[in-house]
């Protein structure tokens, strides 16, 4: 199959497989080993074209023209490429946490959970491959729409609250801010692609740039910029596997991916920093890792903290954009990967904790750390590589941003970077501490906790994904050579 074909090929295969898990819904082992299959046959697919896109290649492909000069097209470049890789990889390891988890709560609706499931990474790989901002937009939306139904996945009142906010805010900013941002680009240049370099110089003053830039940035609303963050945390009502989608695999990840292929590929490194456009941006998202980190160390539920910390993780890589500098860009595109990997450990960490203990807040995790030593050795090499600490993959992704922001004489957001990983050991590491090295609540003296670890479909994609967490501090430079394709 030449690359060109592949592209058209894979995002339909997580629709084929959606189809094949609503036809099998009835037998629960068939449905769960056709969703498991599809995984496995789309990174067949999707991890192949790495080595030709690090050579230099990037196939393209048509697969409607809408109006003249307007396609729905699909092309990949390195960042698409990271992107595609992580939604596709992840989502295996997902889907046989999933099994577990959702076995485990007997969860109702479980044909629909896994359709929806694969419905949310063809949309993920639609983005990821998006050869223009027009595609990208119908595959954003549609991610949206995929997603929806897994955050109201209980039907409860709650859920159904949560579910509201997260439509409510990811569709008023999308329409209201990035279509229109798609459009006055279109009638500014005349096109949408992604080009190297950019398309819009020339093409407008700075106020102009710089108007058009917040449109994109707010107007993604998946990235979470404060104060269009709210989606997140209220989407944490949804069960655990649908967490690690929203912040580990799909959704958080179109956002940035989407704010990243902006900068580099329609406004470009050089006009930002000539119009001085990105001023403002490296502020917003600065104040948001740190004020999404302050707000962190305040919450005792376990994924309400995680949900925060994913906030602020988020604009790590909206600042590197921001940045416009070569290394910042390099450092941003590599935390997509070193975050993806240190967070779903996390939530995973979470969802088996619940699933073993049915605790969900961090108070309540004295001395668990004795019953569950694998779950919570896990979160902590998770917590370190978010941390930022070697020898887990975090480090490199921080280290560039860092190395980014000197290159552009940017003193306040090497100062942030530093504070925020500060503030990483704040609230993330006393909740491994408490549960290795403080004694359980309410045990007599000779008690000993009658929890175990979760089941083995839970146990062990989170074994694997601390191990990638390692493995990537090792392979960084593959990623490195990757991406120093991009612009």
């Amino acid at each position: 199959m030449t690359h060109e074909m592949t592209l058209l090929v894979a995002p339909l295969v997580p629709l084929i497989g959606a189809a094949l898990v609503g036809l099998t819904g009835r037998s629960p082992n068939l449905r769960e080993t056709v969703s498991v299959v599809t995984g496995l046959v789309l990174l067949a697919l999707v991890a192949p074209l790495a080595p030709a896109v690090m050579n230099g290649a990037r196939p393209e492909a048509t697969v409607l023209e809408v109006l003249p000069g307007l396609p729905i097209a699909f092309a990949l470049e390195p960042l698409g490429m990271v992107f595609a890789l992580v939604a596709s990889g992840l989502w295996i390891v997902t889907t046989l946490y999933a099994i577990g988890y959702m076995r485990a709560h007997d969860e109702p609706s479980q044909t629909r959970f896994y359709v929806c499931f694969a419905l949310a990474i063809s949309a993920s790989v639609g983005i990821a491959f998006a050869a223009n901002l027009f595609t990208l937009f119908i595959f954003y939306e549609a991610l949206t729409l995929s997603t929806y139904p897994l955050v109201t996945h209980s039907r409860t009142a709650e859920a159904m609250r949560s579910g509201r906010v997260y439509l409510g805010v990811l569709l008023t900013t999308s329409i209201s801010f990035l279509l229109l941002a798609v459009i006055w680009t279109w009638f500014l240049t005349g096109t949408l692609d992604f080009t190297p370099g950019g398309i819009l110089a020339g093409k407008a003053g700075p106020m102009t740039i710089g108007i058009l830039l917040a449109l994109f940035a707010f107007g993604t609303g998946k990235a979470a910029l404060m104060p269009f963050h709210k989606w997140l945390p209220a989407a944490m009502v949804a069960p655990t596997p649908v967490s690690a989608l929203l912040h580990a695999v799909a959704v958080v990840k179109a956002g940035v991916f989407t704010v990243m292929k902006v900068i580099v590929y329609i406004f470009g490194l050089d006009l930002l920093t000539e119009t001085g456009a990105n001023e403002w941006l490296i502020y917003v998202s600065s104040g948001t890792i740190v004020l999404a980190s302050l707000i962190a160390m305040t919450k005792d539920n376990l994924k309400a903290r995680l949900a925060y910390s994913t906030i602020s993780q988020l604009s790590y890589i909206v600042l590197g954009a921001a940045l416009a500098t070569q290394a910042a860009m390099i450092g941003g595109s590599m935390h997509i990967a070193m975050h993806a990997f240190g967070k779903i450990t996390l939530f995973f960490c979470a969802g088996a904790i619940y699933v073993a203990t049915h605790k969900k807040n961090i108070s309540d995790m004295e001395g668990l750390g004795r019953a569950m030593p694998l779950t919570f050795a896990a979160f902590f090499i998770g917590s370190l590589s978010v941390i930022g600490l070697p020898p887990l993959g975090g480090m490199w992704s921080k280290w560039f941003l860092v190395l980014g922001a000197a290159d552009a004489g940017r003193m306040i957001p090497i100062v942030v970077l530093m504070v925020s990983s500060l503030l990483n050991v704040a609230y993330l590491l006393p909740i491994p501490l408490r549960a290795f090295f403080r004694a359980p609540k309410g045990l007599a003296a000779g008690e000993t906790l009658k929890y175990a670890e979760a089941p083995a479909f839970c146990l062990v994609p989170l074994c694997v994904t601390a191990l990638g967490c390692v493995v990537l501090f090792f392979y960084a430079d593959t990623i490195y050579r990757l991406l120093e394709g991009m612009g």
